[in-house]
């Protein structure tokens, strides 16, 4: 049995923070996604964690557990308000915003 991981990058406004993310799950690089794009990533059923990364910035590893046959979705985007992307330049982890839907 399978799970299916759905990632969707979209914000509302001008992405500040550009360019392709790494998706990794569980700390392995499974894909890429750019700007408005919808990706889906098989997964096996259990506890994952999931973060992207852009060269030195990322997001918040968040952990989530994966049903059998389910669909597990995130929404992400880059830095939108230039007070959190000049703080991402002290702070990667702000870079990449990443939530669950």
């Amino acid at each position: 049995m399978s799970t299916t991981l759905e990632l969707s990058r979209e914000g509302i406004g001008i992405e500040l923070r550009r360019g392709i993310f790494d998706v990794e799950v569980d700390g392995v690089r499974v894909g890429s996604i750019e700007w408005h794009e919808t990706k889906e990533f098989p997964l096996e059923p259990g506890r994952h964690t999931l973060q992207l990364r852009a060269g030195r910035y990322r997001s918040r590893t968040e952990a989530f557990d994966a049903r059998d046959e389910s669909v597990v979705s995130f929404r992400c985007h880059g830095a939108m308000v230039w007070p959190r992307w000049l703080a991402s330049a002290l702070m990667p982890s702000l870079a990449i915003s990443l939530a669950r839907r």
